[in-house]
């Protein structure tokens, strides 16, 4: 479709009994193809948006547009389009990983995908006739996951897609929401995992007490709010000793000439910029 898949402005959030409203005003758009993060701690405001834009809350201010038309003109027909992978695990425990998704599968009007393929994709295919409610943590947002990709959704909303997963894991299910993306899918992710967000996400919201701090590419961000810097090991008197210099000081700073003619370095690396640091200093500016 031409022009944003997600176009927001001014969206306010407040909920009943709530002094402050949760969301304050909000603008941004979501490109085609895009991987867009929100990023921030808890009550920030990041579930709050993605409530709004599945359509489970409908209490807003502001002019939220989905596809091409406003999110008020959508139906039921608007989850034929989108996926929806929250944090909290939605299945049948009493069903089988293939019973669960055959279930869903028949929700839809449209095409979907296998779900023996889907199972398979998401690393749960020797589990696939497992009772859903035998699966581990991370088995279980696994099967979100593939819940959320069997109606060929145009537009994929994730919720911590990599909690409860190990490192190799973690990893498949990242390369699994890049290839979506690359595909021609669009998907919207909410975490507190910076690392997540800095190896998976096109751009990135920073969200802070329901407004947005910044957005932009990652990379972009870590330039101008980072601080990258060297970090020295050492050691002295038999013990292990660990400095930081900054990139820019490091040539001249007499500390860093003393460790290095006493010849008690050991290691020498870089550490650069990070969404933490990044997070840090834009939330500090805004507030």
């Amino acid at each position: 479709m031409s022009g944003p898949v997600i176009d927001v402005h001014g969206l306010r959030v407040r909920y009943r009994g709530s002094a402050a409203p949760a969301v304050d005003g909000m603008t941004f758009g979501v490109r085609t193809g895009e991987i867009f993060g929100f990023l921030g701690p808890s009550g920030a405001g990041k579930s709050t948006v993605q409530k709004v834009l599945t359509r489970l809350l409908r209490r807003y201010e502001g002019r939220v547009e989905v596809l091409g038309r406003p999110l008020t003109g959508w139906h039921s027909d608007y989850y034929e389009r989108i996926g929806v992978g929250f944090e909290l695990p939605a299945q049948f425990s009493k069903l089988t990983g293939r019973e669960n998704l055959t279930a869903f599968a028949r929700l839809y009007s449209g095409a979907t995908e296998s779900p023996g393929y889907l199972l398979d994709l998401v690393g749960l295919g020797d589990a696939a006739d497992q009772r859903a409610g035998t699966y581990s943590k991370g088995m279980r947002l696994r099967l979100n996951l593939a819940r959320a990709l069997i109606n060929r959704p145009e537009l994929l909303f994730l919720d911590e897609p990599t909690s409860g997963q190990d490192p190799v894991h973690a990893e498949s299910v990242r390369a699994i929401i890049r290839a979506q993306a690359a595909a021609g899918r669009t998907v919207v992710l909410t975490t507190h995992d910076m690392a997540t967000a800095d190896q998976l996400c096109d751009r990135v919201a920073f969200v802070s007490r329901g407004r947005l701090a910044a957005v932009d590419a990652p990379r972009e961000l870590k330039r101008v709010h980072g601080r990258p810097g060297v970090v020295v090991e050492y050691r002295a008197d038999g013990q292990l000793g660990r400095r930081e210099f900054g990139v820019d000081s490091i040539a001249t700073d007499p500390s860093f000439a003393r460790l290095a003619n006493d010849g008690v370095i050991e290691t020498i690396h870089t550490r650069e910029a990070s969404l933490d640091q990044v997070f840090a200093a834009v939330t500090a500016e805004t507030l």
